[in-house]
């Protein structure tokens, strides 16, 4: 089964973003040694612990220091961008590395801007469970509350930098459909006029969609036959949920004959359990830093991590990240993705993984992969 990267272009506490983005060509072509098949870079803003801004700008950096590893976008988000725009940006990849792209899909979870441009109104809150495991072993924890970030000055920056006051999105599905259109070079406005993404129209990309529950993305992802990419690492308590949703709404189509599913892991691996516990032990901290609202910061080393002083609220706010992260040796980590994978079905897996050392970083992916290949 494929086993592939998602890389934030994270940058370590005392670094820069400069060296950020070294460091992701330099792991992609690692990655591509090491027999990854796909490397793909998210998109954040407004944080000083992340690099990974444009993913199509960083796609560029990435399928040029490398041949053969697919490279994509995990993903482009739709929130603050055009169809046309996605189109002819991804376009321009692929005139330049044809037939290695992958253009991901992200829906952002606020779709509208208010007129006074402030943040956007709170989502509905989570339903009220308990964790559970699944009977494969795989933890879904209890659903994580992402409405007490509503009103956090970091998201109303966000709101405003991003979208214009009182901008009116389309819905995700058109959106979807309008970029899909374009690709294909069949594309009509409302008023029945053509329009064409030159470069774009015709690209050899593979799209999918990303999506965190059983909402929107899931269900549009299934009705147009598209690859789905649910997110463990990100939303652990919503990924059977997210996979059924997609599920059930499959229709085949000239993509896909039967659905197509990859999970997302947060993952860091060691020679030990404990060496692995102690390179990961910032990312409760990393986590907490973007749950209370101020934004991704530069990741930790475990020295700076370690003198925090915990409160029983700030635990519990990262409780479910941090208990569904797989830190291990590569025996044992390989062996829980293995649960991950039967307890969801999925077709492919993909691992991210931070570090504030980026040797660290190199070293747990090798190990990964090596021991990956062994148990196949």
């Amino acid at each position: 089964m494929p086993l592939s990267i998602l890389d934030l272009s994270p940058i370590s506490s005392g670094s820069t973003a400069a060296q950020a983005l070294r460091n992701t060509v330099d792991l992609a072509q690692r990655a591509e040694a090491a027999g990854y098949a796909r490397y793909w870079l998210a998109e954040h803003h407004l944080t000083t612990g992340v690099a990974g801004v444009s993913p199509a700008l960083v796609i560029q950096l990435v399928a040029a220091a490398t041949s053969r590893i697919r490279v994509g976008a995990g993903a482009v988000q739709l929130g603050h961008r055009t169809p046309l725009s996605v189109v002819e940006e991804f376009g321009l990849l692929d005139a330049l590395y044809p037939g290695r792209l992958d253009l991901g899909l992200g829906r952002t979870g606020f779709r509208k801007a208010p007129a006074s441009g402030g943040a956007p109104a709170a989502p509905p809150a989570p339903r009220r469970t308990e964790a559970r495991y699944t009977p494969e072993g795989l933890l879904i924890p209890a659903p994580y509350d992402v409405s007490r970030l509503i009103g956090s000055p970091l998201l109303t920056r966000y709101t405003q930098l991003v979208q214009y006051p009182g901008a009116e999105l389309p819905e995700y599905r058109d959106q979807l459909d309008q970029i899909l259109g374009l690709l294909r070079g069949d594309y009509r406005t409302p008023e029945g006029l053509d329009a064409h993404a030159v470069p774009g129209e015709g690209a050899d990309l593979q799209v999918w969609v990303l999506g965190s529950s059983g909402g929107a993305s899931a269900q549009a992802a299934g009705a147009l036959g598209l690859p789905f990419a649910a997110n463990y690492h990100v939303s652990p308590a919503a990924v059977l949920e997210a996979v059924d949703a997609y599920r059930k709404a499959f229709v085949p189509s000239a993509t896909l004959d039967e659905p197509h599913v990859l999970v997302s892991a947060d993952v860091v691996v060691a020679e030990d359990d404990a060496a692995a516990r102690h390179l990961a032990s910032p990312y409760a901290l990393w986590v907490h830093s973007i749950r209370s609202g101020q934004g991704a910061i530069p990741f930790p080393s475990p020295e700076e991590a370690a003198v925090h002083s915990w409160t029983a609220g700030e635990r519990a706010l990262v409780e479910d990240r941090v208990r569904t992260q797989f830190t291990g040796s590569p025996e044992s980590v390989v062996d829980r993705l293995r649960v991950l994978q039967q307890a969801t079905g999925a077709d492919e897996l993909l691992v991210t993984t931070i570090t504030h050392d980026h040797r660290d970083r190199v070293r747990s992916l090798e190990l990964l992969a090596d021991a990956w290949r062994r148990t196949a």
